[in-house]
């Protein structure tokens, strides 16, 4: 079994209740509570520049040339989306990117991206990319999913369209090829650790969606 496919498999029964997750299903018939969708791309914005710090380090820790060249202009890429389309979203909003900073970063926000970074420190390569492998692929299989639904509400229609196009799909697909040669090279152990880290933060991506749905803020 590849690599990928183990991870997958570890992973199914996850990935079934996110697409079965309301939020989900209310992007794609336009019934989500925009306050709802406001929660979600405010603690985005949050998340994403932690996680342009994890991928930062992947490529500082990337044995190959080609490896750290890829992981850098992803980081690269995980801040202008912050910069770009969440920029777009919070217009929408009536709000500046200024005034969505100010916001706290709430409990699973900042649950997983203390996670993230902890692992893509502490880790090996192979761990670290294990840890950032969810926000790729779990977006790109959703995006997927998604794409031939779309949604009446022109937000998450973007929103859709941005994850589910190809060019997103492409880079998804080179950071899986470089898992799968991972895979044939690294030991039982850090094997089943990649396992372990994968399973992990795509629990957290389930968790991210529910907060924004329940509107999670911090009890005291």
């Amino acid at each position: 079994m590849s690599l990928t496919d183990e991870l997958w498999s570890a992973i199914e029964p996850i990935y079934a209740e996110i697409l079965d997750h309301p939020f989900i299903g209310g992007l794609t018939d336009g019934t989500l509570p925009r306050e709802a969708f406001r929660h979600f791309v405010i603690q985005d914005s949050h998340y994403l520049r932690d996680y342009a710090r994890a991928l930062a380090l992947c490529a500082a820790k990337a044995p190959g040339e080609q490896d750290v060249r890829a992981f850098a202009d992803d980081a690269i890429g995980a801040l202008a989306a912050e910069q770009g389309m969440h920029a777009e979203f919070l217009t929408a909003f009536g709000e500046t990117a200024e005034e969505a900073a100010a916001e706290p970063v709430l409990p699973t926000t900042r649950a997983y991206t203390s996670y993230l970074l902890a692992t893509v420190y502490g880790g090996s390569f192979a761990e670290a990319v294990a840890a950032v492998l969810p926000c790729y692929w779990i977006y790109a299989r959703v995006g997927e999913q998604l794409l031939a639904k779309s949604s009446p509400e022109p937000l998450y229609a973007k929103w859709i369209s941005t994850y589910g196009d190809e060019a997103f799909q492409s880079v998804v697909r080179r950071v899986l090829a470089l898992t799968d040669r991972l895979g044939e090279e690294i030991s039982p152990a850090e094997r089943r650790r990649m396992v372990e880290h994968f399973t992990t933060t795509t629990r957290y991506e389930w968790m991210f969606w529910d907060a924004a749905w329940r509107g999670e803020a911090w009890p005291v």
